[in-house]
């Protein structure tokens, strides 16, 4: 039988002694792992959503340039933009005196400008021009420091061709669309048109003020020269218009311009176009010439009247009637009379017109005593009561009912109905022939030959033939002037009298036909000159007379002086003029034999 193994004693040391045995291990440094993971994830996360972002800010703005471009013009066509045909007036001799509409010059390439205005265009706008893709960043940024050490505008930041863009397919609002939309037609410009091309068009097509389109037309109308022949002063003046030309516009502010001109001469010597010493000597040469006087109520007038005869697409270049010298004569007389004596009689406007008598044909025209101030033409458009100078229509009736100006017609008082006519004076003079009582005005025998010759519907009659197109009174007070007319139609409707007895059309528009009519008996007129003669000779217009020359009118003024006219003839020459006020404020004491006479004179004598 076998022995059993022997029994051997199981070793379990204590825990604690075998944990004192163990061989002690130093601390370990904090793990990095967390902190690394954690940028890794946020780096992860910045460059997932920035992928995202950038693909919705991708989508986002090319959304925005579709809607943008929905109605974007059509490059194509708008390079042959319609534009507003221009009208050119000329006066009787041939001189500009006036433009409306789109004013445009000769179409040129770029080697005819005279190699300044490019130069000094390029400079001052987009020196970086033949460098860029059409948006210059490197030029905004030089235009933003050029104008902060400035202290004001000096140079722009948009380069030519986004000018071109704006000036051919946009308008100036400041919008994003309008930019966005620039960019994109910039872009297309550059494209489809080389450097040379561009400039070009922007030369031809860029507005530069008072109606000028490109540079032709602008170096024709501020300067007298053609756009090929420009002095270095005249194209840096040229050049400074497109930035602000109302503001930079010689005609309106030279002084402005002349240093609007030394601003892009500097330019260009900072850019090495010219030298120092060319352009201190170009600024000393920059000289506008004096602006024609532009006759405002009489072209605004013709221009009305052009419309009947022009072509609704075309320009056009018309003559008119005008005589600049008369005109002159006639705006320098008005203004003494308002601004001298004219103040202290309270009389606040004026107008005259000056006419041919034998063919209505108007040699000067002024509606008022500032067009600036106020372009209502009041010698055309206003409507006022004449008074006595309403009073040939009525002694010519009386003579076409076999009157003459010998026959006599009584002075006394008269009463028709409620009403009771008196003279200025309050006196009488009894039986007077027809001549005398035209050359003093007296009221009750203007009364009386009114009814003698057929009562009102018959001058009233008498008068629409001779010209006077107003609606007049059917009553006596007619014999009084007691309608309202207008000066230039009263002035035409006078002509009769001193033509032989022609009616006449007054009109601006020269070698056009404007056809004469017989209205009345030449003895007739004659009569009626005579009886005019004698206003002047010894009646209440003596004022108006001028030594040596035959002078013949008639004197009106309203109740409580509201109104004072003179019309008369002189040489052939009918003047017609007119006192008072917009308000109808009374004047202090102006008779019609007074400064309207006195003003007639005046430009008599400076017309002869």
């Amino acid at each position: 039988m076998p022995r059993p193994a022997p029994t051997v004693p199981r070793f379990d040391p204590p825990r604690q002694a075998f944990a004192k045995e163990t061989v002690a291990v130093a601390p370990s440094l904090p793990s990095t792992r967390p902190a690394r993971s954690w940028r890794r994830r946020a780096l992860f996360w910045a460059l997932r959503w920035g992928f995202i972002a950038s693909i919705w800010l991708t989508l986002a703005a090319a959304v925005m340039v579709l809607w943008y471009a929905r109605d974007i013009p059509r490059p194509d066509s708008a390079l042959d933009a319609v534009r507003r045909p221009s009208l050119t007036l000329e006066d009787r001799s041939g001189q500009v005196i006036a433009t409306y509409g789109d004013l445009v010059g000769e179409p040129l390439r770029l080697k005819d400008f005279a190699p300044a205005l490019p130069a000094a265009l390029i400079a001052v706008e987009d020196r970086r021009f033949y460098h860029h893709f059409g948006i210059d960043p490197v030029g905004l940024l030089r235009a933003l420091w050029i104008n902060v050490t400035a202290g004001r505008v000096v140079q722009g930041g948009s380069t030519i061709t986004q000018q071109v863009a704006k000036t051919l397919f946009l308008t100036n609002a400041r919008t994003t669309k309008r930019k966005v939309q620039e960019v994109l037609l910039t872009l297309w410009l550059e494209r489809h048109f080389t450097k040379q091309e561009i400039l070009e068009i922007y030369l031809n097509r860029v507005y530069l003020g008072s109606g000028a389109w490109g540079m032709d037309a602008a170096a024709k109308m501020y300067f007298g020269v053609s756009a090929r022949r420009v002095s270095l002063a005249q194209a840096a003046v040229l050049a400074g218009l497109p930035r602000a030309p109302s503001r930079f516009n010689p005609r309106v502010n030279p002084q402005a311009a002349l240093a609007r001109g030394k601003d892009v001469l500097n330019v260009m010597t900072d850019a090495g176009v010219i030298t120092t010493d060319q352009a201190q000597a170009a600024a000393a040469q920059i000289v506008f010439p004096p602006s024609p006087t532009a006759p405002g109520y009489f072209a605004d007038w013709v221009a009305e009247q052009s419309r009947t005869v022009l072509s609704p697409d075309a320009d056009a270049v018309l003559r008119t009637t005008l005589d600049n010298r008369d005109q002159a004569v006639a705006e320098s007389r008005l203004a003494a009379i308002l601004e001298g004596p004219g103040v202290a009689a309270n009389a606040g406007q004026g107008a005259v017109v000056i006419l041919d008598a034998a063919t209505g044909a108007v040699r000067a025209m002024v509606g008022g005593r500032n067009f600036r101030e106020s372009p209502y033409n009041r010698a055309v458009l206003s409507r006022r009561q004449p008074g006595s100078s309403f009073k040939p229509f009525v002694w010519l009736t009386a003579l076409e009912k076999g009157m003459t100006p010998d026959d006599t017609v009584l002075d006394a008082p008269l009463r028709i109905g409620n009403w009771s006519p008196s003279n200025f004076e309050r006196r009488y003079a009894g039986e007077i022939t027809l001549e005398e009582a035209l050359a003093q005005s007296v009221n009750t025998a203007s009364v009386r030959l009114l009814i003698t010759g057929g009562g009102a519907k018959a001058v009233a009659a008498t008068a629409f033939r001779l010209g006077i197109a107003d609606r007049l009174p059917n009553d006596a007070s007619l014999a009084l002037g007691t309608g309202e007319v207008g000066l230039l139609e009263l002035t035409a409707a006078y002509a009769p009298f001193f033509n032989g007895g022609n009616r006449v059309t007054p009109h601006g528009l020269d070698r056009i036909p404007h056809p004469t009519e017989p209205v009345i008996a030449p003895e007739e007129a004659t009569m009626m000159a005579r009886m005019l003669g004698a206003v002047v000779n010894r009646g209440t217009g003596r004022a108006a007379a001028v030594p040596g020359r035959v002078v013949a009118g008639k004197t009106g003024t309203t109740q409580d002086y509201r109104d004072a006219w003179f019309i008369g003839s002189v040489k052939g020459t009918l003047i017609g003029v007119w006192l008072g006020n917009d308000d109808n404020q009374p004047m202090k004491g102006v008779l019609g034999g007074g400064l309207p006479a006195r003003l007639f004179h005046d430009i008599a004598m400076g017309i002869d």
